[in-house]
């Protein structure tokens, strides 16, 4: 899986190495000499892709892009360089949501496989994202009847109880869980709770009955 590594370093010479060393493995390679740089030509992080960025730069330091970064919205996965092994800021950046923080100098092998670990991370994200957001466009196809119904039928309620609580009949109520069913692109009841579960219709269910 190969994709654009950008990097964001002060030291010159350290960027052509690291350019060098990750073209040779199939790599597209953008450098920066400072995080304002990238900032100015902000990444696309709609393909594979990375960041690996010094720790310590003149003008805006690396943590503080990281911050930057996450406000304009960037998922690209983050790899913090850094030429002093020091706790405070490997914890602060990784509970950030940075990918890897290795301390310099660095092996090409520890390079690579940071690399890689990071990118099928986001991958792995990316996916997981478009997929719910593909079930909530599912979920907001429905009716208001369909969503009362959608809501009853993943507390486990049955056909009888839900036409009490509607205020319909049995069969009214097979008719629009028949429709949920197709609408949502399940077989089952258990595919139906866990698609509930996975965009938390069910924390909002269990909130409103432990308020009501």
């Amino acid at each position: 899986m190969f994709g654009t590594i950008h990097i964001v370093d002060d030291d010159a010479s350290l960027r052509t190495a690291l350019e060098r060393r990750l073209k040779k493995a199939g790599y597209e390679v953008a450098t920066y000499p400072s995080a304002q740089q990238l900032l100015d030509r902000l990444p696309d992080d709609n393909g594979p892709g990375c960041i690996l960025l010094d720790v310590r730069m003149p003008g805006l330091s690396g943590p503080e892009l990281q911050t930057r970064l996450a406000e304009l919205g960037s998922t690209l996965p983050i790899i913090f360089l850094s030429g002093f092994a020091d706790v405070r800021t490997t914890v602060k950046t990784i509970k950030a949501g940075a990918e890897d923080f290795l301390t310099k100098p660095v092996t090409s092998e520890q390079i690579l496989s940071a690399i890689e670990r990071a990118m099928a991370h986001h991958q792995s994200l990316r996916a997981t994202t478009h997929r719910l957001n593909a079930l909530r466009t599912l979920l907001e196809s429905l009716t208001p009847r369909e969503h009362q119904v959608f809501d009853l039928v993943v507390q486990g309620k049955i056909n009888k109880q839900i036409a009490q609580r509607l205020g319909t009949t049995e069969r009214t109520i097979k008719a629009h869980r028949y429709k949920v069913m197709e609408k949502m692109g399940v077989q089952s009841l258990a595919e139906l709770v866990s698609i509930a579960a996975r965009l938390g219709v069910l924390q909002r269910l269990s909130g409103e009955v432990q308020q009501g």
